[in-house]
Protein backbone atom coordinates (compact mmCIF):
# COMPACT_ATOMS: atom_id res chain seq x y z
CA UNK A 1 0.00 0.00 0.00
CA UNK A 2 1.50 3.48 -1.28
CA UNK A 3 -0.72 5.95 -2.38
CA UNK A 4 1.54 9.02 -3.10
CA UNK A 5 1.02 8.78 -6.66
CA UNK A 6 -2.63 9.49 -6.05
CA UNK A 7 -2.32 12.22 -3.92
CA UNK A 8 -2.99 14.82 -6.60
CA UNK A 9 -6.18 13.27 -8.08
CA UNK A 10 -8.11 15.78 -6.40
CA UNK A 11 -7.05 18.05 -9.91
CA UNK A 12 -7.33 14.96 -12.36
CA UNK A 13 -11.74 15.04 -12.19
CA UNK A 14 -11.17 18.01 -14.88
CA UNK A 15 -8.40 17.17 -16.47
CA UNK A 16 -9.80 13.80 -17.35
CA UNK A 17 -13.19 15.60 -18.88
CA UNK A 18 -10.78 17.74 -21.03
CA UNK A 19 -9.14 14.39 -21.95
CA UNK A 20 -11.42 11.69 -23.20
CA UNK A 21 -14.96 11.11 -23.36
CA UNK A 22 -16.83 8.19 -21.24
CA UNK A 23 -15.79 5.30 -23.78
CA UNK A 24 -18.49 4.03 -25.98
CA UNK A 25 -16.32 3.88 -28.85
CA UNK A 26 -13.01 4.97 -29.87
CA UNK A 27 -15.08 6.91 -32.19
CA UNK A 28 -16.85 9.97 -30.22
CA UNK A 29 -14.98 13.13 -29.90
CA UNK A 30 -14.76 14.07 -26.22
CA UNK A 31 -16.75 16.92 -24.75
CA UNK A 32 -15.70 19.11 -21.94
CA UNK A 33 -15.78 22.45 -20.74
CA UNK A 34 -12.36 22.90 -19.38
CA UNK A 35 -9.72 23.66 -21.74
CA UNK A 36 -5.60 23.47 -22.23
CA UNK A 37 -5.51 27.14 -21.17
CA UNK A 38 -7.63 26.96 -17.63
CA UNK A 39 -6.56 23.24 -16.82
CA UNK A 40 -2.67 23.81 -17.03
CA UNK A 41 -2.53 27.27 -15.56
CA UNK A 42 -1.91 25.65 -12.37
CA UNK A 43 1.97 24.20 -12.95
CA UNK A 44 0.23 20.98 -10.70
CA UNK A 45 -1.84 19.96 -13.46
CA UNK A 46 1.45 17.71 -14.79
CA UNK A 47 1.55 16.00 -11.64
CA UNK A 48 -2.43 15.58 -11.29
CA UNK A 49 -2.94 14.18 -15.15
CA UNK A 50 0.27 11.73 -15.27
CA UNK A 51 -1.02 10.13 -11.74
CA UNK A 52 -4.81 10.14 -13.65
CA UNK A 53 -3.59 7.68 -16.06
CA UNK A 54 -1.63 5.90 -13.37
CA UNK A 55 -5.05 5.49 -11.00
CA UNK A 56 -6.79 4.28 -14.77
CA UNK A 57 -5.83 1.17 -13.53
CA UNK A 58 -6.42 0.62 -9.97
CA UNK A 59 -9.68 2.95 -10.22
CA UNK A 60 -13.12 2.62 -12.10
CA UNK A 61 -14.53 6.25 -12.29
CA UNK A 62 -14.21 9.79 -10.82
CA UNK A 63 -15.21 9.47 -7.51
CA UNK A 64 -14.22 6.14 -5.67
CA UNK A 65 -15.53 3.73 -5.06
CA UNK A 66 -18.64 4.73 -7.28
CA UNK A 67 -20.68 6.97 -8.59
CA UNK A 68 -18.86 8.64 -12.08
CA UNK A 69 -18.14 5.59 -13.92
CA UNK A 70 -15.39 6.12 -17.04
CA UNK A 71 -16.90 3.85 -19.26
CA UNK A 72 -20.30 3.14 -19.51
CA UNK A 73 -22.51 -0.22 -20.54
CA UNK A 74 -21.42 -1.94 -17.69
CA UNK A 75 -21.70 -1.97 -14.01
CA UNK A 76 -18.94 0.17 -12.61
CA UNK A 77 -17.33 -2.34 -10.62
CA UNK A 78 -17.27 -4.76 -13.27
CA UNK A 79 -15.64 -2.15 -15.29
CA UNK A 80 -12.22 -1.78 -13.47
CA UNK A 81 -9.07 -2.10 -15.37
CA UNK A 82 -7.43 -4.93 -13.16
CA UNK A 83 -10.49 -6.57 -12.10
CA UNK A 84 -11.21 -6.84 -16.10
CA UNK A 85 -7.43 -7.94 -17.06
CA UNK A 86 -7.26 -10.30 -13.97
CA UNK A 87 -10.54 -11.96 -15.40
CA UNK A 88 -9.85 -12.47 -18.81
CA UNK A 89 -5.99 -13.62 -17.92
CA UNK A 90 -7.23 -16.18 -15.29
CA UNK A 91 -10.99 -17.32 -15.54
CA UNK A 92 -10.72 -19.26 -19.04
CA UNK A 93 -8.21 -20.74 -17.76
CA UNK A 94 -7.18 -23.83 -15.33
CA UNK A 95 -6.47 -21.59 -12.60
CA UNK A 96 -9.35 -19.89 -11.28
CA UNK A 97 -13.18 -20.20 -11.15
CA UNK A 98 -15.70 -18.25 -10.37
CA UNK A 99 -19.47 -19.23 -8.57
CA UNK A 100 -21.33 -15.96 -9.82
CA UNK A 101 -24.32 -16.07 -12.71
CA UNK A 102 -23.53 -12.59 -14.11
CA UNK A 103 -24.10 -12.02 -17.25
CA UNK A 104 -20.83 -12.91 -19.37
CA UNK A 105 -18.88 -14.89 -16.18
CA UNK A 106 -20.19 -18.03 -17.08
CA UNK A 107 -19.05 -17.95 -20.31
CA UNK A 108 -15.96 -16.22 -19.46
CA UNK A 109 -15.67 -19.62 -17.23
CA UNK A 110 -15.59 -21.99 -20.05
CA UNK A 111 -14.30 -20.61 -22.98
CA UNK A 112 -17.78 -19.73 -24.42
CA UNK A 113 -17.98 -16.07 -25.08
CA UNK A 114 -19.27 -14.67 -27.94
CA UNK A 115 -19.04 -11.30 -29.95
CA UNK A 116 -21.79 -9.91 -27.61
CA UNK A 117 -20.24 -10.62 -24.13
CA UNK A 118 -19.96 -7.39 -22.36
CA UNK A 119 -17.31 -7.78 -20.24
CA UNK A 120 -15.01 -8.41 -23.40
CA UNK A 121 -16.18 -5.02 -24.45
CA UNK A 122 -15.73 -3.53 -21.86
CA UNK A 123 -11.84 -4.70 -21.43
CA UNK A 124 -11.37 -3.37 -24.95
CA UNK A 125 -12.57 0.37 -23.98
CA UNK A 126 -10.85 0.01 -21.02
CA UNK A 127 -7.61 -0.58 -22.75
CA UNK A 128 -8.21 2.26 -25.31
CA UNK A 129 -9.47 4.98 -22.32
CA UNK A 130 -5.73 4.52 -20.82
CA UNK A 131 -4.06 4.63 -24.46
CA UNK A 132 -6.56 8.14 -24.92
CA UNK A 133 -5.53 9.73 -21.80
CA UNK A 134 -1.85 8.69 -22.34
CA UNK A 135 -1.87 10.09 -25.80
CA UNK A 136 -3.50 14.02 -24.50
CA UNK A 137 -0.79 13.66 -21.66
CA UNK A 138 1.93 13.46 -24.47
CA UNK A 139 -0.27 16.18 -26.94
CA UNK A 140 -0.45 18.27 -23.74
CA UNK A 141 3.27 18.31 -22.83
CA UNK A 142 5.05 19.22 -26.43
CA UNK A 143 7.79 21.86 -25.65
CA UNK A 144 6.02 24.07 -27.98
CA UNK A 145 2.65 23.62 -25.69
CA UNK A 146 5.07 24.35 -23.04
CA UNK A 147 6.39 27.25 -24.14
CA UNK A 148 2.90 28.90 -25.13
CA UNK A 149 1.89 28.67 -21.42
CA UNK A 150 5.03 30.49 -20.12
CA UNK A 151 4.58 29.10 -16.51
CA UNK A 152 6.75 26.69 -16.57
CA UNK A 153 10.34 26.41 -15.19
CA UNK A 154 13.28 24.37 -16.03
CA UNK A 155 12.75 22.14 -12.91
CA UNK A 156 9.36 21.03 -13.95
CA UNK A 157 10.34 20.68 -17.17
CA UNK A 158 12.73 18.22 -16.72
CA UNK A 159 9.75 16.43 -14.01
CA UNK A 160 7.70 16.45 -17.28
CA UNK A 161 10.20 14.83 -19.67
CA UNK A 162 10.29 12.06 -16.77
CA UNK A 163 6.24 12.25 -16.99
CA UNK A 164 5.76 11.53 -20.48
CA UNK A 165 8.19 8.45 -20.05
CA UNK A 166 5.81 7.52 -17.70
CA UNK A 167 2.97 7.90 -19.81
CA UNK A 168 4.38 6.01 -22.53
CA UNK A 169 5.13 3.15 -20.68
CA UNK A 170 1.57 3.43 -19.13
CA UNK A 171 0.90 3.23 -22.93
CA UNK A 172 2.92 0.70 -24.30
CA UNK A 173 1.53 -1.80 -21.34
CA UNK A 174 -1.80 -1.22 -22.34
CA UNK A 175 -1.06 -2.04 -25.94
CA UNK A 176 0.30 -5.17 -24.30
CA UNK A 177 -2.38 -5.91 -23.03
CA UNK A 178 -4.41 -4.96 -26.56
CA UNK A 179 -2.49 -7.18 -29.10
CA UNK A 180 -2.92 -9.97 -26.62
CA UNK A 181 -6.46 -10.27 -26.32
CA UNK A 182 -7.46 -9.08 -29.37
CA UNK A 183 -4.32 -9.43 -31.98
CA UNK A 184 -5.06 -6.70 -35.03
CA UNK A 185 -5.98 -3.72 -32.77
CA UNK A 186 -6.10 0.36 -34.34
CA UNK A 187 -2.55 2.08 -33.38
CA UNK A 188 -3.68 5.54 -32.37
CA UNK A 189 -0.81 7.79 -30.83
CA UNK A 190 -0.52 11.44 -29.82
CA UNK A 191 0.03 12.27 -33.49
CA UNK A 192 -3.83 11.42 -34.14
CA UNK A 193 -6.58 14.01 -34.37
CA UNK A 194 -8.62 13.69 -31.12
CA UNK A 195 -12.16 12.13 -32.38
CA UNK A 196 -10.63 10.94 -35.74
CA UNK A 197 -11.93 7.31 -36.84
CA UNK A 198 -9.12 4.84 -35.97
CA UNK A 199 -6.93 3.47 -39.15
CA UNK A 200 -6.86 -0.30 -38.77
CA UNK A 201 -3.15 -2.02 -37.95
CA UNK A 202 -2.12 -5.18 -37.34
CA UNK A 203 -0.25 -7.09 -34.45
CA UNK A 204 2.71 -7.01 -35.88
CA UNK A 205 2.80 -3.51 -36.30
CA UNK A 206 1.29 -2.42 -32.61
CA UNK A 207 4.06 -5.20 -31.16
CA UNK A 208 6.87 -2.92 -33.37
CA UNK A 209 5.69 0.24 -31.87
CA UNK A 210 5.61 -1.50 -27.96
CA UNK A 211 8.90 -2.71 -28.39
CA UNK A 212 10.55 0.96 -30.34
CA UNK A 213 8.44 2.51 -27.73
CA UNK A 214 10.12 0.87 -24.98
CA UNK A 215 13.64 1.14 -25.61
CA UNK A 216 13.21 5.13 -26.92
CA UNK A 217 11.89 5.82 -23.20
CA UNK A 218 14.59 3.95 -21.29
CA UNK A 219 17.13 6.72 -20.78
CA UNK A 220 14.71 8.84 -19.25
CA UNK A 221 12.78 6.38 -17.02
CA UNK A 222 14.37 6.32 -13.37
CA UNK A 223 16.52 3.90 -12.57
CA UNK A 224 15.31 1.10 -10.77
CA UNK A 225 14.12 0.88 -6.94
CA UNK A 226 12.53 4.38 -6.57
CA UNK A 227 9.33 5.95 -6.83
CA UNK A 228 7.72 2.82 -5.99
CA UNK A 229 4.51 2.28 -8.26
CA UNK A 230 6.01 4.27 -11.10
CA UNK A 231 7.41 3.22 -14.14
CA UNK A 232 11.12 2.52 -13.77
CA UNK A 233 13.75 1.50 -16.02
CA UNK A 234 13.13 -2.14 -14.53
CA UNK A 235 9.56 -1.91 -15.37
CA UNK A 236 10.50 -0.96 -18.84
CA UNK A 237 12.42 -4.00 -19.34
CA UNK A 238 9.96 -6.20 -17.66
CA UNK A 239 7.35 -5.20 -20.19
CA UNK A 240 9.87 -5.70 -22.53
CA UNK A 241 10.49 -9.43 -21.46
CA UNK A 242 6.76 -10.33 -21.54
CA UNK A 243 6.28 -8.53 -25.16
CA UNK A 244 9.35 -10.40 -26.68
CA UNK A 245 8.41 -13.83 -25.38
CA UNK A 246 5.53 -14.03 -26.52
CA UNK A 247 6.93 -12.41 -30.17
CA UNK A 248 6.56 -15.73 -31.93
CA UNK A 249 2.61 -15.24 -30.83
CA UNK A 250 2.32 -11.78 -32.08
CA UNK A 251 4.51 -11.87 -35.16
CA UNK A 252 5.12 -15.38 -35.88
CA UNK A 253 8.74 -14.52 -35.17
CA UNK A 254 10.18 -15.93 -32.09
CA UNK A 255 12.38 -13.47 -29.80
CA UNK A 256 13.78 -15.70 -27.45
CA UNK A 257 17.02 -13.79 -27.25
CA UNK A 258 15.73 -10.54 -26.79
CA UNK A 259 13.39 -11.69 -24.41
CA UNK A 260 16.35 -13.22 -22.11
CA UNK A 261 18.25 -10.27 -22.44
CA UNK A 262 15.22 -7.67 -20.94
CA UNK A 263 14.80 -10.14 -18.09
CA UNK A 264 18.42 -10.27 -17.13
CA UNK A 265 18.13 -6.34 -17.34
CA UNK A 266 15.60 -6.13 -15.13
CA UNK A 267 17.53 -8.54 -12.56
CA UNK A 268 19.98 -6.72 -12.30
CA UNK A 269 18.56 -3.59 -10.87
CA UNK A 270 18.46 -3.76 -6.66
CA UNK A 271 15.65 -6.60 -6.66
CA UNK A 272 16.12 -9.43 -5.01
CA UNK A 273 13.72 -12.15 -3.53
CA UNK A 274 11.20 -11.88 -0.48
CA UNK A 275 12.67 -14.10 1.94
CA UNK A 276 8.61 -14.65 2.33
CA UNK A 277 6.34 -15.38 -0.64
CA UNK A 278 3.66 -14.45 1.24
CA UNK A 279 4.41 -11.23 2.03
CA UNK A 280 4.20 -10.72 -1.78
CA UNK A 281 0.22 -10.57 -1.48
CA UNK A 282 -0.40 -8.98 1.92
CA UNK A 283 -1.01 -5.59 2.85
CA UNK A 284 2.33 -3.99 3.49
CA UNK A 285 4.00 -5.96 0.02
CA UNK A 286 4.79 -2.18 -0.51
CA UNK A 287 8.00 -2.91 1.29
CA UNK A 288 8.57 -5.92 -0.53
CA UNK A 289 12.25 -6.07 -1.64
CA UNK A 290 11.28 -8.04 -4.73
CA UNK A 291 7.85 -6.17 -6.91
CA UNK A 292 9.19 -4.00 -9.79
CA UNK A 293 5.81 -2.60 -10.88
CA UNK A 294 2.73 -2.69 -8.62
CA UNK A 295 -0.80 -1.36 -9.10
CA UNK A 296 -1.30 0.06 -6.15
CA UNK A 297 -4.21 -0.15 -4.13
CA UNK A 298 -5.16 1.65 -0.59
CA UNK A 299 -8.29 1.21 1.35
CA UNK A 300 -8.61 4.85 1.78
CA UNK A 301 -7.58 6.67 -0.96
CA UNK A 302 -8.18 4.93 -4.08
CA UNK A 303 -11.29 3.00 -3.45
CA UNK A 304 -12.80 0.71 -5.89
CA UNK A 305 -15.23 -2.77 -5.92
CA UNK A 306 -12.39 -3.68 -8.63
CA UNK A 307 -9.11 -4.33 -8.55
CA UNK A 308 -7.43 -6.45 -5.01
CA UNK A 309 -10.75 -5.43 -3.20
CA UNK A 310 -12.50 -8.00 -5.44
CA UNK A 311 -9.47 -10.64 -5.29
CA UNK A 312 -9.68 -10.52 -1.67
CA UNK A 313 -13.62 -10.32 -1.01
CA UNK A 314 -14.26 -12.74 -4.10
CA UNK A 315 -11.76 -15.33 -2.57
CA UNK A 316 -13.39 -16.11 0.89
CA UNK A 317 -16.40 -17.58 1.23
CA UNK A 318 -17.63 -21.28 3.13
CA UNK A 319 -16.29 -21.31 6.42
CA UNK A 320 -13.82 -18.70 5.98
CA UNK A 321 -13.67 -15.98 8.75
CA UNK A 322 -13.60 -12.91 7.12
CA UNK A 323 -11.61 -10.92 9.79
CA UNK A 324 -8.96 -13.54 9.26
CA UNK A 325 -8.32 -11.82 5.89
CA UNK A 326 -9.15 -8.25 6.81
CA UNK A 327 -12.30 -7.57 5.36
CA UNK A 328 -15.58 -7.34 6.58
CA UNK A 329 -17.55 -9.67 3.94
CA UNK A 330 -16.99 -12.75 2.18
CA UNK A 331 -18.39 -12.69 -1.25
CA UNK A 332 -18.19 -16.47 -1.95
CA UNK A 333 -16.78 -16.34 -5.33
CA UNK A 334 -13.13 -17.49 -6.59
CA UNK A 335 -11.57 -21.26 -6.27
CA UNK A 336 -9.24 -22.87 -7.52
CA UNK A 337 -9.75 -25.74 -10.59
CA UNK A 338 -8.67 -29.04 -9.43
CA UNK A 339 -6.35 -29.06 -12.07
CA UNK A 340 -3.78 -25.73 -10.91
CA UNK A 341 -4.54 -27.14 -6.73
CA UNK A 342 -2.82 -30.36 -7.95
CA UNK A 343 0.01 -28.83 -9.05
CA UNK A 344 1.56 -28.12 -5.66
CA UNK A 345 3.45 -31.19 -4.14
CA UNK A 346 3.72 -31.74 -0.60
CA UNK A 347 5.88 -29.52 0.98
CA UNK A 348 5.66 -26.43 -1.43
CA UNK A 349 4.18 -23.39 1.12
CA UNK A 350 2.86 -21.80 -1.69
CA UNK A 351 0.07 -23.89 -1.66
CA UNK A 352 -0.30 -23.18 2.84
CA UNK A 353 -2.31 -20.30 1.93
CA UNK A 354 -5.15 -22.06 0.07
CA UNK A 355 -8.17 -22.94 2.66
CA UNK A 356 -9.70 -26.56 2.14
CA UNK A 357 -12.17 -27.12 5.91
CA UNK A 358 -15.46 -27.48 4.09
CA UNK A 359 -14.43 -27.41 0.40
CA UNK A 360 -14.34 -29.77 -1.98
CA UNK A 361 -11.22 -30.53 -4.43
CA UNK A 362 -13.35 -30.95 -7.43
CA UNK A 363 -15.94 -29.00 -9.13
CA UNK A 364 -19.54 -30.48 -9.54
CA UNK A 365 -21.37 -27.54 -9.22
CA UNK A 366 -19.66 -24.11 -10.43
CA UNK A 367 -22.04 -22.21 -8.68
CA UNK A 368 -21.71 -23.46 -5.37
CA UNK A 369 -18.26 -22.28 -3.43
CA UNK A 370 -17.41 -24.90 -1.83
CA UNK A 371 -17.17 -27.28 -4.67
CA UNK A 372 -13.45 -26.06 -5.12
CA UNK A 373 -10.38 -25.31 -3.27
CA UNK A 374 -10.17 -21.58 -1.89
CA UNK A 375 -7.68 -19.77 -2.52
CA UNK A 376 -7.01 -16.58 -0.50
CA UNK A 377 -3.51 -15.74 -1.69
CA UNK A 378 -4.79 -12.02 -1.88
CA UNK A 379 -5.13 -10.53 2.06
CA UNK A 380 -6.41 -7.02 3.61
CA UNK A 381 -3.60 -8.00 6.45
CA UNK A 382 -0.06 -7.29 6.95
CA UNK A 383 2.85 -9.94 7.54
CA UNK A 384 1.75 -9.88 11.24
CA UNK A 385 -1.85 -11.05 10.51
CA UNK A 386 -3.17 -7.52 11.31
CA UNK A 387 -4.01 -4.61 9.12
CA UNK A 388 -2.56 -1.21 8.69
CA UNK A 389 -3.57 1.10 11.20
CA UNK A 390 -5.54 3.01 8.64
CA UNK A 391 -6.81 -0.04 7.23
CA UNK A 392 -10.72 0.18 5.26
CA UNK A 393 -12.19 -3.25 5.88
CA UNK A 394 -14.37 -2.93 2.42
CA UNK A 395 -11.36 -1.82 0.18
CA UNK A 396 -7.85 -3.12 0.85
CA UNK A 397 -4.71 -2.28 0.81
CA UNK A 398 -2.82 -4.62 -0.72
CA UNK A 399 -1.15 -3.72 -3.95
CA UNK A 400 -0.96 -5.75 -6.97
CA UNK A 401 2.54 -7.75 -8.10
CA UNK A 402 2.06 -6.88 -12.09
CA UNK A 403 5.75 -7.35 -12.55
CA UNK A 404 8.30 -9.20 -10.16
CA UNK A 405 11.87 -10.33 -9.60
CA UNK A 406 10.23 -14.04 -9.37
CA UNK A 407 8.32 -14.01 -12.87
CA UNK A 408 11.94 -12.35 -14.12
CA UNK A 409 13.81 -15.42 -13.22
CA UNK A 410 11.61 -17.62 -15.08
CA UNK A 411 11.36 -15.64 -18.09
CA UNK A 412 15.12 -16.24 -18.36
CA UNK A 413 15.09 -19.94 -17.93
CA UNK A 414 12.03 -20.40 -20.53
CA UNK A 415 13.99 -18.08 -22.83
CA UNK A 416 17.21 -20.25 -22.14
CA UNK A 417 15.70 -23.10 -23.24
CA UNK A 418 14.69 -22.97 -27.22
CA UNK A 419 17.97 -21.45 -27.76
CA UNK A 420 17.64 -17.49 -26.47
CA UNK A 421 21.27 -18.16 -24.79
CA UNK A 422 22.60 -17.63 -21.11
CA UNK A 423 22.98 -20.85 -19.21
CA UNK A 424 21.80 -23.66 -18.31
CA UNK A 425 23.52 -23.19 -14.88
CA UNK A 426 22.10 -19.63 -14.58
CA UNK A 427 18.85 -20.58 -15.85
CA UNK A 428 18.96 -23.26 -13.02
CA UNK A 429 20.13 -21.48 -10.37
CA UNK A 430 17.20 -18.64 -10.93
CA UNK A 431 14.45 -21.50 -11.36
CA UNK A 432 16.06 -23.20 -8.07
CA UNK A 433 15.98 -20.04 -5.77
CA UNK A 434 12.59 -19.80 -6.34
CA UNK A 435 12.42 -23.57 -5.22
CA UNK A 436 13.97 -23.01 -2.53
CA UNK A 437 12.03 -20.11 -0.95
CA UNK A 438 8.59 -22.34 -1.64
CA UNK A 439 10.37 -25.45 0.38
CA UNK A 440 12.32 -23.54 2.67
CA UNK A 441 15.06 -25.81 2.12
CA UNK A 442 16.69 -28.33 -0.60
CA UNK A 443 13.95 -30.15 -1.18
CA UNK A 444 12.30 -29.05 -4.21
CA UNK A 445 15.07 -28.41 -6.34
CA UNK A 446 15.53 -29.73 -9.81
CA UNK A 447 18.32 -30.92 -11.53
CA UNK A 448 19.55 -29.99 -15.28
CA UNK A 449 17.43 -32.91 -17.14
CA UNK A 450 14.18 -31.61 -14.75
CA UNK A 451 14.58 -28.39 -16.54
CA UNK A 452 12.11 -28.57 -19.72
CA UNK A 453 9.35 -26.30 -20.90
CA UNK A 454 6.64 -28.45 -19.60
CA UNK A 455 8.21 -27.80 -15.95
CA UNK A 456 8.62 -24.12 -16.61
CA UNK A 457 4.87 -23.69 -17.76
CA UNK A 458 4.14 -25.61 -14.76
CA UNK A 459 6.38 -23.88 -12.23
CA UNK A 460 5.05 -20.40 -13.47
CA UNK A 461 1.30 -21.57 -12.71
CA UNK A 462 2.54 -22.82 -9.33
CA UNK A 463 4.54 -19.68 -8.62
CA UNK A 464 2.64 -16.69 -10.45
CA UNK A 465 -0.42 -18.44 -9.29
CA UNK A 466 -3.67 -15.42 -10.03
CA UNK A 467 -1.32 -13.13 -11.10
CA UNK A 468 -2.65 -12.34 -14.29
CA UNK A 469 -0.44 -14.25 -16.85
CA UNK A 470 -1.99 -17.93 -16.95
CA UNK A 471 -4.46 -17.11 -20.07
CA UNK A 472 -1.10 -15.53 -22.01
CA UNK A 473 1.29 -18.28 -21.10
CA UNK A 474 -1.46 -21.24 -22.08
CA UNK A 475 -1.61 -19.68 -25.44
CA UNK A 476 2.06 -19.40 -26.07
CA UNK A 477 2.56 -23.04 -24.95
CA UNK A 478 -0.31 -24.07 -27.65
CA UNK A 479 -2.50 -25.46 -24.71
CA UNK A 480 -5.14 -22.71 -24.18
CA UNK A 481 -7.80 -24.00 -26.98
CA UNK A 482 -8.00 -27.53 -28.97
CA UNK A 483 -8.04 -30.54 -26.65
CA UNK A 484 -4.46 -31.38 -25.84
CA UNK A 485 -4.97 -30.34 -22.42
CA UNK A 486 -8.05 -30.62 -20.63
CA UNK A 487 -9.26 -28.85 -17.18
CA UNK A 488 -12.53 -28.87 -15.08
CA UNK A 489 -15.50 -26.79 -17.29
CA UNK A 490 -13.29 -25.91 -20.10
CA UNK A 491 -15.73 -25.66 -23.14
CA UNK A 492 -18.76 -25.82 -20.39
CA UNK A 493 -18.12 -29.58 -19.92
CA UNK A 494 -17.18 -30.68 -15.76
CA UNK A 495 -14.96 -32.63 -17.70
CA UNK A 496 -13.90 -30.41 -20.09
CA UNK A 497 -13.79 -31.04 -23.75
CA UNK A 498 -11.60 -29.16 -26.70
CA UNK A 499 -12.54 -25.41 -27.56
CA UNK A 500 -11.49 -23.63 -31.17
CA UNK A 501 -8.67 -21.97 -31.34
CA UNK A 502 -10.32 -18.72 -32.37
CA UNK A 503 -11.14 -18.06 -28.80
CA UNK A 504 -6.99 -17.69 -28.60
CA UNK A 505 -8.36 -14.02 -29.13
CA UNK A 506 -10.96 -12.36 -27.95
CA UNK A 507 -13.66 -10.32 -30.36
CA UNK A 508 -13.29 -6.88 -31.51
CA UNK A 509 -16.65 -5.05 -29.89
CA UNK A 510 -19.64 -5.30 -32.00
CA UNK A 511 -20.12 -1.48 -31.51
CA UNK A 512 -16.78 -0.78 -32.52
CA UNK A 513 -16.96 -2.77 -35.70
CA UNK A 514 -20.54 -0.57 -36.52
CA UNK A 515 -18.92 2.57 -35.34
CA UNK A 516 -16.27 2.00 -37.76
CA UNK A 517 -16.63 -0.37 -40.59
CA UNK A 518 -12.56 -0.59 -41.51
CA UNK A 519 -12.17 -2.56 -38.13
CA UNK A 520 -12.44 -6.67 -39.07
CA UNK A 521 -13.60 -9.05 -36.50
CA UNK A 522 -11.19 -11.73 -35.47
CA UNK A 523 -11.74 -14.98 -37.45
CA UNK A 524 -13.82 -17.50 -36.21
CA UNK A 525 -16.45 -14.80 -34.69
Amino acid sequence: MNHRIHQALSVAAALLAFTVAACTDLTVEPKSTATDANVFSDPGSYKAFIARVYAGLAVSGQQGPAGNADIQGIDEGFSQYLRLFWEHEELPTDEAIIGWGDVGLPEMNSQQWAVSIGFVGAMYYRIYFQIGMANEFLRQTTDAKLDSRGNVGSALRADIKQYRAEARFLRALSYWHGIDMFGDIPLITEADLVGAVPQPSTRTNVYNFIVSELNAILPDLPPAGGNYGRASAAAAQMLLAHVYLNGGVYTGTAHYAEALTAAQAAIAGPYSLDPSYRHLTLADNNTSPEIIFPIIQDGVHTQTWGGVTFLVHASCGGSMAEATYGIVSCWWGLRLRPQAYDRYAAGDARAAVFYTSGQRDTIDRVGTFTDGIAAPKFQNVTSTGTPLASHNPTHVDTDFPMFRLGDAYLIYAEAFLPGGGGTQQQALDYVNALRVRAYGDSSGVITAPQLTLPFILDERSRELLWEGHRRTDLVRFGEFTGGSYLWAWKGGVQAGTATDSHLDRYPIPSNELIANPKLKQNPGY
